[in-house]
C-alpha cells in the first residue's frame, strides 16, 4: 500500500479548517485534520512544503514508522504546528488501514470498552439568569453534562460567552480583537452561577466551567475551594500549565476535580500532572497530540494514576477530529468524557459523517475507517477566509491569556 498521493483542502464554512487527503495505491484514501485555530495556513505550508513530499513512496500501513520518521527525523520536535501536521498524517494512515482492513476505527485499537459516549454541551449567556435558562435547554435536549459559562458585568468580552446557542467560535477578526479581563469580578461572580445552577436544577446532571488559563494558582485554588459545594465534574484550565508544578498548589487547597491540556502536543507537556496525579482528566486531543498514535500513548500514561480523558472537542476541530475522537472514546478504557460543541450545518455538508448524537451521548458509526469524509465540491464553495482568536487585556492595560 504505497502513498500515491498526498494533498492539502482548506475550506471555510463558517470557520477554517485545514484537511489532508492521502491516497495509495489501489485507490483507498484516507483524511486528516490538521486545523490549528488562528494559524491554519502555517500547518498548510508545513505539510505541504516537509511532509507531503517525503510521504510520496511510502507503506501506508507502517503508521509508527511514519509517526517516527516525522517526529525524530525532525530536528525542531513538537510545537503545535508539527504535531497537528503528524497528526493529520496519523488520523489518514488509520483510516486507510481500517478501510483496508474492512473494519470501524475503534475495531483496529482493540474494540470497544463501553456502548456510547458521554458528552458535554456548552451553555453560555450574557448573565447568571442567561446562563441558567441555557443550561435548561440543553438538559432539554438530552445532555447528562454541561460546561456553564456566564458574562461577568462591567467586563467587556468575558471569555465562554458565544455569539450562538450551539455554534460558538471565538475566532471573530482578521486581526485579534480585544477583551477585557477582571479576576477580582470572575472570582466573586463565578461561584453565584453554580450556586444558581444547583438550587434550579439539582446534582442530577454534570457540571463543568471552562477558567480557559486566567488565574495564578492561589487565585484557582481560591475558586476551586468557593465551587466544591457545586460538585462540579471539573474545572477546566485554571491556571497555564507551561510549569507543571503550578498545579501542585491548587491540588492542595481544593478537592474540586481539575482539568487540562487542549493546547498540549506531546506526552511531555502531561508527563509530570499526570505522574504526580495533579490533575483528574487529561484534555490532550487527536489532532494536538500527534494523531491516534501520540494520544493513545498519553491515555497509557494516564490509566496507569487512575487519571481520565477529556478530548476537547470545541469547533476549532473538524468533524474528522470529532469522529475520529469518538472511535478513540469508544475504545479507551481510562475513558472520562468527550467535548461536543455541535458544528454549523454547513460544516456538517462538507465534512459528510456517521457519528450521531442520542441522549447525551454520541454512538459510533460502524463503516470502516473513522467514518468521516470531505465533500471536496462543497468545501470549493467556502474559500480560506483570515480569522483570529481575540487577546486579552487587564483594566489597566497588561496583556494576559486568552
Amino acid at each position: 500500500m504505497q502513498i500515491k498521493s498526498a494533498r492539502v483542502i482548506v475550506t471555510c464554512p463558517g470557520r477554517n479548517f485545514v484537511t489532508l487527503k492521502i491516497e495509495v495505491e489501489g485507490g483507498l484514501t484516507g483524511i486528516g485534520d490538521a486545523t490549528l485555530n488562528g494559524r491554519e495556513l502555517s500547518v498548510v505550508s508545513y505539510l505541504e512544503d516537509h511532509v507531503c513530499p517525503a510521504l510520496i513512496g511510502k507503506d501506508a500501513r507502517r503508521i509508527e514508522d511514519i509517526w517516527q520518521f516525522l517526529y525524530r527525523g525532525a530536528y525542531w520536535r513538537r510545537g503545535p504546528v508539527t504535531m497537528r501536521a503528524i497528526a493529520a498524517v496519523d488520523v489518514a494512515l488509520w483510516d486507510i488501514k481500517a478501510k483496508a482492513a474492512k473494519m470501524p476505527l475503534y475495531d483496529l485499537l482493540g474494540g470497544k470498552s463501553r456502548d456510547r459516549v458521554m458528552v458535554y454541551g456548552h451553555a453560555n449567556g450574557g448573565d447568571i439568569d442567561e446562563t441558567v435558562d441555557a443550561v435548561g435547554r440543553y438538559i432539554e435536549m438530552g445532555y447528562k453534562a454541561i460546561r456553564a459559562q456566564t458574562g461577568i458585568p462591567g467586563v467587556k468580552g468575558a471569555y465562554g460567552v458565544g455569539r450562538g446557542d450551539l455554534y460558538y467560535e471565538p475566532a471573530d477578526a482578521a486581526l485579534p480583537s480585544e477583551t477585557l479581563w477582571n479576576t477580582t469580578s470572575y472570582l466573586d461572580y463565578a461561584p453565584k452561577l453554580f450556586e444558581a445552577l444547583r438550587d434550579r436544577f439539582g446534582f442530577d446532571h454534570h457540571l463543568l466551567h471552562d477558567v480557559h488559563h486566567r488565574l495564578t494558582p492561589i487565585e484557582a485554588a481560591r475558586l476551586g475551594k468557593s465551587l466544591e459545594p457545586a460538585r462540579l465534574f471539573w474545572m477546566e484550565d485554571c491556571t497555564p500549565a507551561e510549569n507543571q508544578e503550578a498545579f501542585r498548589l491548587v491540588r492542595q487547597h481544593t478537592v474540586t476535580p481539575l482539568a487540562v491540556g487542549e493546547i498540549f502536543n506531546t506526552i511531555w507537556d502531561c508527563k509530570d500532572l499526570i505522574g504526580e496525579q495533579l490533575i483528574d482528566y487529561i484534555r490532550a486531543t487527536i489532532v494536538g497530540a500527534g494523531g491516534v498514535t501520540g494520544l493513545r500513548r498519553i491515555a497509557d500514561y494516564a490509566a496507569i494514576y487512575q487519571v481520565r480523558t477529556g478530548c476537547h472537542g470545541a469547533t476549532d476541530l473538524s468533524p474528522v477530529t470529532l469522529g475520529t475522537a469518538v472511535h478513540f472514546d469508544s475504545w479507551v478504557p481510562n475513558f472520562g468524557i468527550q467535548e461536543y460543541m455541535r458544528h454549523t450545518p454547513e460544516t456538517d455538508a462538507v465534512f459528510p459523517h456517521n457519528y450521531a448524537f442520542e441522549d447525551g451521548y454520541l454512538l459510533v458509526g460502524e463503516t470502516p475507517g473513522h467514518g468521516v469524509d470531505i465533500d471536496e465540491e462543497e468545501a470549493a464553495k467556502y474559500p480560506y477566509k483570515p480569522m483570529q482568536l481575540p487577546v486579552a487585556r487587564l483594566e489597566d492595560g497588561t496583556m494576559w491569556n486568552w
